[in-house]
């Protein structure tokens, strides 16, 4: 049983086995590991949302349109309780009219900047834009009766502008209309609270303005506007013809939305970015149109796919036909640490499997004996490096951090095996083994296209430098050599 037991522990498969064995184990840290920087994912997407509460949100930005309140009136016949007309019964309804540009053109400069919440920085931006365009002559035949024989009676109209969260407004912005310089108000006398544009902000049409759109004139606006928002700008191209052009020193935006930039130049000194969108291939005004009345969802949560995230409740920006269509901008960070942490513990395995691979080569070749307590320990410092890697890159950029967790790992690594294999060249030797597999890591992680030809070459390299190496070892004869010798008889000594 004693010689069994021995030829187990010499064993090579045996040895082979029990690596894999360890190999599942030091998945369970792994998988620690794992779930803490998703932990620590969520709390930064935690802090984002604090931010919106307590500051601004993302930004969706729709307008202005000229919204024209009207009440239609009619009489209905009133009966009595034998179903006899006895009477005609005055009904009505208050309405609103949306009148959309014919041209809207907005000219910006994004000015990021980053606050912070604990440990984790988040991106926001601040928007200084001019909004030019105009309306074509109001029509009163083109308002449509819901009911037949009715009258329409118009109210004075009003210029309407929406933004997801209205904290994030610096100042009044600045609305001309046809020369006259039109104020902007919260609320604008005799709005109806069940509009769902009661959450914006309204001009009322006054002097010179009201007289043009009276005498059915044209109407050309500019408005002038700062606006915060966090990380995303979303617009709506509500115009017959919308365009935008977007200038920012932030080097890595993200374009997205429904309709991507036309042109765009992005530069380490930051982006430029044009969009023309036509009524034509939208139908943003329709779903604008269609929401002015009974609110049928959260407007900043449908206002974009970016704006779903964080923003605040408001309106006009969800029709039964889904969220808004838009053109986003986002200023997109350009590594996000949790991200690139998640990604870099996808090969926590595999390289603990390959150092692994390594020491047992040098074991069989340098005809040494390493403890399954070594081999554990040197699997396990594998697996810390990840952990140490998500700590750094909280407090350092994240090439830092990798450089500064890489360059421990191999230290200790290095002096370890020095010990082990019973020499500095071989220790070294192990160390400059890891210091390349961790290499090839960083180059994965640096090539996120590439990411998956070079990990698959990488397997393929290594599978092949082991076959190579190993081509002519005769498994069998260090097996047999691994076993321990037989007894010897003790010889006997005739008297």
């Amino acid at each position: 049983m004693l010689q069994l037991l021995k030829a187990l522990q010499a064993s090579v498969l045996v040895k082979v086995a029990g690596l894999f064995f360890l190999l599942l184990v030091l998945c369970i840290p792994l998988a620690r590991i794992d779930d803490l920087n998703h932990a620590r994912g969520d709390s930064q997407q935690e802090a984002a949302r604090e931010l919106a509460e307590s500051y601004a949100g993302p930004q969706a930005m729709v307008g202005p349109l000229l919204l024209v309140p009207y009440v239609e009136r009619w009489t209905e016949p009133l009966r009595d309780a034998q179903g006899k007309v006895i009477g005609q019964a005055p009904q009505s309804k208050e309405m609103v009219h949306a009148v959309f540009p014919d041209k809207l053109h907005i000219e910006g400069d994004m000015a990021p900047q980053e606050r912070y919440r604990g440990i984790f920085r988040i991106p926001f931006y601040t928007l200084t834009a001019a909004l030019g365009g105009g309306f074509a002559g109001f029509d009163p035949q083109a308002v449509p009766h819901s009911e037949s024989g009715s009258s329409i009676e118009f109210r004075p109209p009003f210029v309407a502008f929406h933004v997801s969260d209205l904290r994030g407004l610096d100042g009044s912005p600045a609305l001309t209309v046809n020369g006259e310089a039109l104020r902007f108000r919260q609320r604008v006398p005799g709005l109806p609270d069940n509009a769902t544009y009661a959450d914006g902000i309204h001009a009322p049409l006054t002097g010179a303005a009201l007289a043009a759109w009276q005498t059915g004139k044209p109407l050309a606006f500019d408005m002038k506007l700062s606006l915060v928002g966090q990380d995303t700008l979303s617009m709506v191209p509500i115009a017959e013809e919308t365009t935008a052009h977007l200038r920012s020193p932030w080097a890595h935006p993200s374009f997205g939305g429904r309709f991507l930039a036309t042109q765009r130049e992005v530069t380490p000194q930051g982006f430029d970015a044009h969009w023309r969108v036509s009524s034509l291939v939208t139908t943003a005004r329709e779903q604008v149109r269609a929401g002015l009345w009974g609110g049928e969802g959260d407007a900043a949560q449908n206002a974009a796919a970016a704006v779903v995230r964080t923003a605040p409740s408001a309106s006009m920006s969800r029709h039964a036909s889904g969220p808004l269509q838009t053109f986003d901008v986002s200023l997109a960070q350009p590594v996000n640490v949790y991200s690139m942490s998640t990604r870099a513990g996808k090969y926590g395995a595999l390289f603990i499997g390959l150092v692994l691979m390594a020491a047992f080569m040098f074991e069989l070749f340098r005809k040494l004996r390493l403890h399954p307590v070594q081999y554990g320990l040197v699997g396990l410092s594998i697996a810390l490096f990840f952990l140490l890697l998500l700590a750094l890159s909280e407090k350092f950029a994240f090439w830092m951090a990798y450089a500064g967790a890489a360059a421990a790992s191999v230290a200790l690594l290095a002096v370890y095996f020095s010990a082990v294999l019973e020499g500095w060249r071989r220790g070294l030797s192990f160390a400059a083994f890891v210091a390349l597999l961790y290499g090839a890591l960083y180059g994965l992680l640096a090539s996120e296209s590439n990411a998956l030809l070079l990990g698959a070459l990488l397997i393929f390299g290594m599978l092949a430098a082991l076959m190579l190496v190993t081509r002519k070892v005769d498994w069998y004869a260090l097996s047999r050599r691994s076993e321990p010798a037989p007894a010897t008889p003790a010889a006997t000594v005739d008297a």
